[in-house]
């Protein structure tokens, strides 16, 4: 214990750019959590500190879990701040900072490029400067045409509100945040193709990442020869789960098999979306759904979206190299490689890492729920699974949990918007490096 105060003593006086990330979105989910708790945001006065600190979790994480009901107990002012900060938590608060600075003074600080390196996992000869205006150009673009996409189609349908609706959905898919102004989210739509297409463009857009979508606007406009191997990785990581996971949930589902084929396909092809892109959104009953649906949906959630983008889960290049560490052990060969190209050791170092912390963080949040709370084992495996790779499904156990399983939610949250791995470093990153030990076989 006295390690561990040491430790967050350490973190708060000698704050390094992971840490200072940390501490950044610590402050503004304070700052959300008492807006929240005030009556002028409330619409029924419901929500209690705890409910309030949750809701502003949830949104700063992007994760979309929710105690309370965002359109009945929350009122307009309330929905703008749970929006603000899923825009924060989506984009980066130090993102939002950063392009306010470099738009002033047309350049940043040794500090502040740090930080951006820390924040957005970039290949070599990106930019921090670049890439940061890019990311700001590429959210208020797809942010807006998804606003006007979404507003046709709800005027077709004749949906109430639908410019606030237009709005708060656009940017809660493309920040794959989960949030909806609906209680039952999407499912009054579940056969509505226009819809199910807009969102899940929007989310499968936040999730790829920034790094995909900056290369290809080089590639198309002739700045680059080829697509990096990032992203590469990333779109053919993406397409294959996502065409693997549709197949398997199309026909192993049985709450869809009466369903008419093409609506089958569009229930199909938006759960697995929703579960890969972290987006948190659906369109049929989660709770209803058969336990190998539920197990499909969890470990499409532990993999989760893509590095420098909007979703979370553990990362499909993290899970692409630890495949491809598993394939280059079964052919015998010493190197990780992709289209011919070896991946350095370090970035295999750094995904056996986060592979290895985000297990611990899902067993050990999965536990501490079992120990406070009555639900099923899976329910809660489910739950916390969601918490940490920041995607908003549940079975529905959300609203009925403890106080104390919401505190721990709320950790799980914060930590998987964090990043297991770089939270653990945030505590424990040593200020001087360990220099070489003598080395000794050990047997696997």
């Amino acid at each position: 214990m006295r390690e561990l105060l040491q430790r967050l003593r350490h973190l708060v006086l000698k704050p390094r750019p992971v840490r200072l990330v940390t501490l950044g979105y610590l402050f503004y989910i304070g700052i959300g959590s008492v807006l929240l708790t005030l009556p002028s945001f409330q619409r029924t006065e419901v929500a209690s500190g705890v409910d309030a600190l949750f809701t502003a979790t949830s949104a700063l994480s992007t994760t979309g879990l929710v105690t309370v009901s965002t359109a009945s107990d929350f009122n307009l002012a309330g929905q703008i701040v749970i929006l603000a900060l899923i825009q924060l938590g989506g984009v980066g608060y130090m993102t939002l900072g950063s392009f306010a600075v470099f738009s002033s003074t047309g350049a940043l600080s040794e500090a502040r490029r740090k930080v951006g390196k820390t924040v957005f996992s970039m290949p070599e000869g990106f930019r921090i400067e670049r890439f940061i205006k890019s990311v700001v150009a590429f959210t208020v673009i797809i942010e807006g045409l998804g606003a006007v996409a979404l507003f046709a189609a709800f005027t077709r349908l004749g949906i109430p509100n639908r410019l606030w609706s237009s709005i708060f959905h656009s940017v809660s898919a493309f920040c794959t945040a989960g949030f909806c102004l609906y209680d039952t989210s999407f499912e009054f739509l579940r056969a509505d193709f226009a819809v199910n297409t807009i969102l899940g463009v929007l989310s499968y857009t936040g999730a790829i990442g920034f790094i995909v979508l900056v290369d290809a606007w080089h590639r198309v406009t002739g700045k680059t020869s080829r697509l990096t191997l990032t992203s590469k990785v990333i779109l053919l990581a993406t397409a294959s789960i996502s065409v693997v996971g549709v197949a398997l949930f199309f026909f192993g589902e049985p709450t869809i098999q009466d369903f008419p084929v093409h609506e089958r396909l569009l229930a199909s092809a938006f759960q697995v979306m929703t579960a890969i892109t972290t987006v948190g959104l659906n369109t049929i009953p989660i709770g209803k759904l058969s336990q190998a649906s539920l197990f499909l949906l969890t470990m499409l959630m532990v993999i989760g979206a893509s590095p420098s983008g909007t979703g979370g889960g553990l990362k499909t290049t993290t899970f692409s190299t630890v495949f491809g560490v598993i394939r280059s052990v079964l052919r015998s060969r010493k190197q990780v490689c992709f289209w011919g190209r070896a991946i350095p050791e370090e970035r295999i170092w750094v995904a056996t890492a986060s592979l290895g912390l985000y297990a611990t963080s899902l067993v050990l949040g999965s536990y501490l729920l079992a120990l406070t709370e009555t639900f099923p084992f899976e329910g809660l495996v489910f739950e916390c699974a969601s918490a940490l790779g920041t995607v908003g499904l549940s079975t529905g156990i959300t609203p009925q949990l403890t106080d104390m399983g919401k505190i721990i939610v709320t950790a799980v949250m914060f930590l998987g918007r964090v990043g297991p791995l770089a939270f653990a470093m945030a505590l424990f990153l040593p200020s001087k490096t360990a220099g070489l030990r003598p080395s000794e076989d050990l047997v696997l």
